[in-house]
C-alpha cells in the first residue's frame, strides 16, 4: 500500500470517527436521563463504534509515522 492509499484511507477513517462522535453527541443531547435497556443498548453500540473508529484511525495515521508519545498529563 502506498502512502497515497494509506493517507486515503486515513482521511477516511478520521471521517468515520467524527460521525460516529457526533453520534455519541445527538445521543447524549437526547438522553432524558434515566437509563433503560434500550437506551443502555443503544450507548453500548455507540460507545463500540467510536472505539473502533479511533482505534482504525489512530493505526492508519501511525502508519503514517503520526504517532504521539502520550497525551495523558
Amino acid at each position: 500500500m502506498t502512502d497515497d492509499d494509506t493517507l486515503r484511507r486515513a482521511r477516511g477513517a478520521a471521517q468515520r470517527h467524527t460521525a460516529a462522535v457526533r453520534d455519541m453527541e445527538r445521543f447524549v443531547e437526547g438522553f432524558a436521563g434515566t437509563p433503560d435497556a434500550a437506551a443502555l443498548a443503544e450507548y453500548a453500540a455507540l460507545l463500540a463504534r467510536e472505539e473502533a473508529t479511533l482505534a482504525d484511525r489512530q493505526e492508519l495515521l501511525a502508519a503514517l509515522a503520526l504517532e504521539a508519545p502520550s497525551v495523558e498529563p
